[in-house]
């Protein structure tokens, strides 16, 4: 057993059954470990942002890692925006990125360069394998490291030579240990503070406190003492729809967030930070929460944020079960005419199907799917979490390989779509349960809405010029037929809902690009 396969059989050996590729010169021997395994699934992606934007996809749906394999060092930094999403997502995955032989390290190769130093801003864990003998041990050491603490992407460099010298063996999977849990004194002395608070008092979750059982614990402390819950603005996966306990979300803008949290005290935060805008802007908060209001942590990022939400709710003597829930509320068909963001997000919540996977990456016209969507059948929500554009399609692209039947829907702007659009290519390779609803307003309509909120006045034409895509003007639907997805233009609210409505009763990849 050569280095290669030691690898990938103990991945293997601790469940890591998939690896999204974009391999070259010093991989082919973990190419060939990959070609002889009958439990490893390679998925080739033709772009590396594609390879780990689908990781954090598949980490999110299936709970689990998956592998990536990245061609030295440029291919590592292709794929490092959604490496920074995935991190910023808690997403598990296990980058394995060639390197040059040890033994050609001092060669200068034209393909030579620092991985381990790229590779640290984004990565949890950083290992280069440095002996034959410790192939197999660093590799299962990869994988726990990718789900202990704080979940993530690890980078796992794996030098030529090692990977096709002889004489390796596997490593033993090693027991993820269980998360940290929050001390009980703590729950205690928030749970009087949030019962003395009653309504002014709120929960913000983030991390894995947004799934079904994290806010079916959280509302059942709302209904026992009136406790506010809030979802940071962008989530990892939030269950969401008729049936589900019903959570405000956060507000982008920092007027917005600043006003929503106005009257909170205190602010208690389940695995996630105090909230802070993403940027700065003149004159505005960068802060949230209320002056001089406290923020108390129930769970850190690294703690178990769900069992303490079930031991608050034991606190303040919640009932056995949240009883306020969403509705089901179907809108009506839009009226017919020029389609517009209220006319595309109503006929999405009259179709998506039960147990859906919506990846949003729609940007400006989020806001209205998450208001609208409220009341549609119950699914599953992920956002994108580092603020890296170009998450949806290759998230889109993950999900639905772990998703195992469930439809897949990405909600994706056409402006984000451009980074990482080989995704396409991908789905219609595996044949992926993926329907595409391409927002066109051929624009990076948030940086037009930025322009003026970092006040950079009267722009004229040649600055907005650099925040249009629409000369010329891209025919994505025509782009997505090139790589093998059937796909269809909407420009008006009644050709909308016909293709998504039929779109959501076949199987395999769509697009439909939705002019406005």
């Amino acid at each position: 057993m050569n280095g290669a396969q030691a690898i990938i059989h103990t991945l293997e050996g601790a469940g890591v059954d998939v690896c999204f590729a974009n391999p070259g010169t010093s991989e082919m021997q973990l190419v060939a470990a990959i070609g002889e395994s009958d439990k490893m699934k390679p998925v080739l992606a033709l772009f590396e942002g594609v390879v780990t934007g689908a990781a954090d996809g598949y980490a999110r749906i299936a709970d689990k890692p998956a592998a990536t394999l990245l061609h030295l060092g440029p291919g590592m930094a292709n794929g490092l925006a959604n490496t920074h999403n995935a991190k910023r997502a808690r997403s598990a995955s296990v980058n394995l990125i060639g390197d040059h032989a040890l033994s050609h390290k001092n060669a200068d190769a034209p393909l030579a360069s620092d991985i381990e130093t790229g590779a640290r801003p984004f990565h949890t864990w950083v290992r280069s394998i440095q002996s034959i003998d410790t192939a197999g041990s660093d590799a299962a050491a990869a994988v726990l490291a990718s789900q202990s603490n704080v979940p993530g992407p690890v980078a796992l460099i794996v030098p030529a030579d090692v990977a096709w010298t002889e004489g390796a063996s596997p490593g033993k999977p090693l027991a993820v240990p269980a998360r940290l849990k929050a001390a009980q004194a703590g729950i205690e002395r928030i749970a009087v503070q949030l019962r003395d608070a009653g309504e002014r008092g709120a929960l913000l979750l983030g991390g894995r406190a947004t799934t079904r059982r994290g806010i079916e614990a959280a509302g059942r402390i709302r209904e026992a003492i009136g406790t506010r819950i809030i979802s940071d603005t962008f989530a990892i996966k939030t269950a969401r729809g008729a049936g589900q306990v019903g959570i405000e979300k956060l507000p982008y803008f920092a007027e917005q967030a600043t006003e929503a949290l106005a009257n909170v005290s205190p602010l208690v935060t389940v695995e996630t930070k105090p909230p802070v805008a993403f940027f700065a802007y003149p004159g505005k908060p960068g802060r949230f929460a209320a002056p001089g209001a406290p923020v108390l942590s129930l769970a850190l990022p690294e703690e178990d944020g769900l069992a303490a939400l079930e031991a608050l709710a034991e606190a303040v003597g919640g009932p056995r079960e949240a009883v306020k829930r969403n509705a089901l509320s179907l809108p009506d068909a839009p009226r017919a005419g020029k389609l517009d963001v209220m006319a595309m997000v109503t006929s999405v919540a009259r179709h998506l199907p039960e147990d859906a996977i919506v990846i949003d990456e729609s940007i400006t016209a989020s806001i209205f799917f998450q208001g609208v969507l409220a009341g549609a059948r119950p699914y599953d929500h992920c956002d994108l979490m580092g603020g890296a554009i170009g998450y949806g399609l290759p998230a889109a692209t993950g999900a639905a390989i772990a998703g195992r039947g469930r439809k897949v829907v990405c909600l994706e702007g056409d402006g984000s779509a451009l980074y990482t659009i080989q995704a396409l290519w991908t789905q219609a390779r595996e044949n992926l349960d993926v329907v595409t609803v391409m927002v066109s307003n051929r624009t990076y309509a948030i940086l037009n809405i930025e322009m003026a909120r970092v006040g950079a006045q009267n722009p004229g034409p040649k600055a907005l010029s650099m925040l249009r895509i629409d000369e010329p003007t891209l025919d994505i639907a025509q782009i997505a037929r090139g790589m093998g997805v059937e796909s269809a233009r909407a420009e008006t609210a009644e050709a909308f809902e016909d293709l998504f409505a039929a779109a959501m009763k076949r199987k395999g990849p769509f697009l439909i690009e939705a002019v406005l």
